[in-house]
């Protein structure tokens, strides 16, 4: 078989919903051939039938990506049978109110760190070295405008999504001249089932088919950053440059997002 001639292959987790699911179908619509993942596979094989994909352009693997030996198998079985990815994409993650006060807050915080931080490590690390041998691929990250400043009830999101943003530019650092480019996606409000429980105002808020247009050309544009939409990158860094008592200040008394529970695995 001339792999030349084959669709190019993009793998993507937490394919079940929301931005996933969204980036999912605008790559089918590029050409791409999907390895879609998620927990629910059921939500992913509804949404591809009401879609009519082709059979022969899709696969969905079960996989927990804050297992790290779940969410490495699967890559390897995608590698086995589907070849080695383009892109990857780790969307996998969740968002959960919490307060330090209480012990159980701190199980929401240690499985959202497992999956919005040890899971996109996890996701990565079966692609990078077939990649680098390869020379060439892409690895996407999504992070979040709440990862620039840390928000009042927020804490385990704004820490988890910090990270991402530090690690996924430590690792662009380390693939660099090797042919694996390293694109970091920071969300505004996108309208999701992540955030359709908000109480509060969410401004710039997008659907998601317009995200995944904008995400889907920095992605093959191999942009190193990029906040979607505009605005809210200008609004993250406006607090960014905030002191920390008008900052303090200006988010004291904000409706919080409702404390979490540990969702299952």
């Amino acid at each position: 078989m001339n792999t030349a001639t084959l669709p190019k292959l993009i793998f993507i987790t937490g394919a079940s919903s929301g931005i996933g699911q969204a980036l999912a179908w605008r790559f089918y619509q590029a050409g791409y051939s999907l390895a879609l993942v998620a927990r629910s596979t059921q939500k992913i094989q509804t949404w591809a039938i009401e879609r009519s994909l082709e059979a022969d352009r899709y696969r969905i693997y079960a996989a927990d990506v804050s297992n790290v030996d779940s969410i490495v198998s699967i890559a390897a079985q995608c590698m086995s049978s589907q070849g080695v990815p383009a892109v990857v994409v780790a969307s996998a993650g969740f968002s959960a109110g919490m307060d330090t006060v209480y012990r159980e807050d701190l199980d929401v915080m240690a499985r959202m760190f497992a999956t919005n931080n040890l899971g996109m490590a996890a996701t990565f690390h079966p692609f990078i070295s077939p990649m680098v041998a390869r020379g060439y691929g892409t690895l996407v990250g999504m992070a979040s405008v709440h990862g620039i400043r840390g928000m009042p009830g927020h804490g385990a999101y704004c820490a988890s999504k910090a990270g991402v943003i530090s690690y996924l530019e430590s690792l662009r650092g380390e693939l660099r001249g090797v042919g694996v480019k390293v694109v970091t996606i920071s969300p505004g409000y996108i309208d999701t089932p992540l955030t359709q429980k908000n109480p509060y105002s969410m401004p710039f808020l997008m659907e998601p088919p317009r995200f995944a247009q904008q995400a889907f050309s920095a992605i093959e544009a191999g942009i190193s950053y990029r906040v979607i939409p505009w605005q809210m990158g200008m609004v993250a860094k406006f607090l960014r440059l905030l002191p920390n008592v008008l900052f303090d200040k200006l988010f004291s008394g904000r409706p919080r997002k409702p404390r979490g529970e540990v969702p299952p695995a």
